[in-house]
């Protein structure tokens, strides 16, 4: 590969570098701060996705040193180069949690996917590596999905596009459940 070439490269690992660090911190403050009757299934689902995550992260830095640069992992440089704002759901429902998480789930994947349409000519091992993270990164987030999904396939989500918005969607979603349950039990 020309220097040029692993140069970009390396620059795009960087990126998916620093993603997969922010979503393994993300996927632990979620573990920690996940609360409500679905607590322990969220909170034992996410830990080894966390695994996961750090190994992939772990990859990619070691594919950017194999390529002669160094990998950047300090959480300065992950703020200032990111193209993202910090997860912005704290303490909160499990469903709530997932519901955003659906939606930071679908900034990795986007951008990884780019990655591996960038990485095609100039590098095939990084697009193998690329394309098999991609495919645990999608599983993932299916198990995400699965609590979000209703029996006609759609998400209690649907439409959201912020993860405040998708947290209150499914909170809205869950109270005007409630209200329907006790207003039916009224009668």
């Amino acid at each position: 590969m020309e220097a040029a070439e692993a140069k970009t490269v390396a620059g795009l690992l960087q990126d998916r570098l620093n993603a997969l660090t922010d979503l393994h911190l993300t996927l632990k403050h979620v573990h920690w701060n996940v609360v409500g009757p679905h607590f322990i299934a969220v909170h034992q689902m996410l830990d080894p996705q966390v695994d996961a995550v750090r190994l992939m992260a772990d990859a990619l830095a070691e594919r950017i040193a194999t390529l002669g640069f160094e990998p950047i992992g300090v959480p300065g440089a992950l703020v200032r180069a990111r193209s993202w704002d910090d997860y912005s759901i704290n303490r909160a429902g499990a469903i709530e949690h997932l519901a955003a998480l659906n939606l930071v789930y679908d900034g990795v994947i986007t951008d990884h996917r780019a990655a591996i349409d960038d990485t095609e000519d100039p590098d095939p091992v990084t697009q193998d590596m690329l394309i098999g993270q991609s495919a645990a990164l999608e599983q993932f987030q299916w198990f995400i999905r699965a609590h979000l999904e209703r029996s006609s396939g759609d998400l209690v989500s649907e439409g959201a596009t912020s993860e405040p918005a998708a947290a209150k969607s499914v909170a809205n979603a869950a109270a005007k459940k409630s209200t329907k349950k006790a207003a039916k039990k009224a009668r």
